[in-house]
């Protein structure tokens, strides 16, 4: 049986994650991969919506039963590791998270219940990240059984709440509760009733922008922002001037002069 089912609203993908135990494994990635890969393909879709399908539950964490027996294989071939050896060979989870983030169009984490280790990995590789409030817990606890996050989550998640409250939170591998979340930052909002009808909301509203440069502006936000400022500067000139001649620009900024609009109140699409 399927972990993960899409349906769509127009141009908005809205996709479940519904996963036997409300764990993550390589089969999950595997799904999640493939399903985002033909979205990201599809120019009919505008804006990626993901959720648990189990009330209570987005993604629990990665399988701690799967971790082991990675970790007692690796042991058997006599394996070890260091930094003085890099691995810098992309893992297909690697390639999912860095879609989430790459793709022009939204990504958006409803996250309704549980999401911690590599379900919260997930959650911070999207564009938005919308939680539910309840009896639940947000963050990456994977200390707590000897390692450390390995989806990009020691990376993001300081980047989002800064170092020093990043520090704090994974070397005691302390989970919080969506409002607490929120004040940290690692949440961009919460719900007090069901997320997803909030989410389906957003993502609606981001769909409806131009894509042309709504794409260019999110690889300015989320891939050149970890450049040195001259080459992003010099990237955002360039793509300033693709959207400039684009039919899209074109069509908006007439209507808005036309009409003499505030720019704020200029209707987007047809």
């Amino acid at each position: 049986m399927s972990e993960v089912a899409v349906r769509r609203e127009g141009a908005v993908a809205i996709v479940t994650i519904t996963l036997p135990d409300q764990f993550m494994t390589d089969t999950t990635v595997s799904e999640l991969d493939a399903v985002t890969t033909e979205l990201d393909r599809d120019e009919s879709c505008r804006a990626m919506v993901f959720t648990g399908g189990e009330e209570g539950v987005f993604i629990r964490h990665f399988s701690v039963r799967a971790l082991e027996a990675m970790s007692h294989a690796l042991r058997q071939r006599g394996k070890t590791f260091s930094d003085r050896k890099l691995l810098e060979k992309d893992r297909e989870i690697d390639l999912l998270f860095r879609r989430l983030a790459s793709t022009p169009k939204i990504t958006i984490a409803a996250i309704n219940g549980y999401a911690m280790g590599g379900g919260f990995e997930f959650c911070l590789s999207c564009d938005l990240r919308i939680a539910q409030d309840g009896d639940h817990t947000l963050g990456l606890p994977e200390l707590k059984v000897g390692i450390l996050p390995g989806g990009g989550g020691t990376q993001k998640l300081a980047r989002l709440v800064g170092q020093a409250r990043a520090l704090e939170m994974v070397l005691r591998g302390r989970t919080v509760p969506p409002r607490e979340a929120l004040q940290l930052g690692m949440v961009h909002e919460v719900t007090d009733g069901p997320v997803l009808p909030r989410a389906l909301e957003l993502a609606r509203e981001y769909a409806a922008m131009a894509p042309l440069a709504f794409g260019h502006i999110k690889r300015l936000l989320r891939t050149e922002l970890e450049k040195p400022l001259e080459e992003g500067l010099t990237m955002e000139r360039t793509l300033f001037l693709d959207c400039l001649v684009s039919d899209d620009a074109h069509k908006l900024m007439k209507r808005m002069n036309d009409s003499d609009l505030d720019i704020r109140e200029v209707p987007q699409g047809d």
